[in-house]
């Protein structure tokens, strides 16, 4: 008994770090926001694409050739290059793509797609920049000065924001990312335990400053990969942090498409003391929000996929 509480201890722990960190990283979006360089900059596309060329060069220069050499089936050789392809493609669909952009246009259609919450959205608030009332699920871009329908975050990468026309993008556009990362990773891992195997490194042994006889232990044989292939370890490093923290952030993502959130509502109910997690305890027992918009795992799912219009709820209604 007292190790299951000790276990569901933990898990708490566990799920309060993770919403720390979350809150941690968007609040440090929104100190962004406020500075002097609150609108659109390619400097974030730059280093995005100098970032990825750097890394497939030194694949290329290094890994791939070592690899070949190794024996190593060259589809998964080339399985990385596939990937960047996909990737590219979801980044210039999720860059170039309207995230939902509010005129004066389509203002009026887009008011009718969501109801307002009473809690997150209230009916009434108008836009002091565009000058409109805002539609459920709505927000002001500060980088772009716009209003965008069903607003989720603006994405300094793809230099747009994210809303409901251009989500299934930036979905795939992260996935595809996450997944290129974490085959390079395999295939570099891959390549170094290959090499510890082949020169027969773990039985092996070497001389400490006081002169004695050592085995070969994990940390000394991660300094000799470093010494021996400097730039790919250093590159090696680097694409598993990045899969560690696009994966938890991918995971993230699914967790809002999956209950119909976006990281704006899901930031606002924390902040206000709502919360749409049932584990976790709200700051204010009156306040109790329920997630209007949700229909279920599946539709909330395809929802982000086949976003609704206008001529759907007037065949609903």
């Amino acid at each position: 008994m007292q190790g299951a509480v000790t276990n569901i201890a933990l898990l708490t722990h566990g799920l309060s770090g993770v919403g720390f960190v979350l809150d941690l990283l968007i609040g440090m979006l929104s100190i962004t926001r406020r500075s002097p360089f609150c609108c659109r900059s390619h400097l974030f596309t730059v280093l995005h694409v100098a970032l990825e060329v750097a890394v497939y060069a030194e694949y290329t220069w290094e890994v791939f050739p070592y690899c070949w050499e190794l024996e190593f089936h060259l589809l998964l050789l080339l399985l990385p290059y596939l990937l960047l392809a996909g990737n590219i493609g979801c980044f210039v669909l999720c860059s170039r793509a309207d995230p939902g952009i509010i005129t004066k246009s389509n203002h009026a259609s887009l008011m009718k797609i969501y109801a307002y919450d009473g809690a997150l959205f209230q009916k009434g608030v108008r836009c002091p920049t565009c000058d409109m009332e805002k539609p459920a699920r709505s927000k002001h871009c500060r980088f772009c000065n716009v209003c965008v329908h069903r607003f989720d975050h603006h994405c300094v990468w793809v230099n747009n924001c994210i809303g409901a026309f251009n989500a299934r993008y930036f979905f795939f556009y992260l996935f595809t990312l996450t997944v290129t990362a974490a085959t390079i990773a395999i295939i570099t891992a891959a390549f170094l335990i290959q090499v510890v195997l082949l020169t027969n490194m773990l039985h092996g042994s070497y001389i400490d400053d006081q002169g004695q006889e050592q085995a070969v232990e994990i940390r000394f044989l991660i300094q000799h990969l470093f010494l021996t292939f400097p730039r790919i370890v250093f590159m090696l490093g680097f694409v598993i942090l990045l899969t560690l923290l696009l994966g938890a952030y991918c995971c993230f993502n699914l967790y809002l498409a999956l209950t119909n959130q976006t990281s704006n509502e899901w930031h606002k109910s924390r902040r206000s003391g709502c919360s749409h997690h049932p584990t976790l305890q709200p700051c204010d027992r009156q306040v109790v929000y329920k997630n209007i918009y949700s229909k279920g795992a599946w539709m909330n799912l395809k929802e982000i996929f086949k976003p609704p219009t206008v001529l759907e709820k007037e065949k609903k209604t």
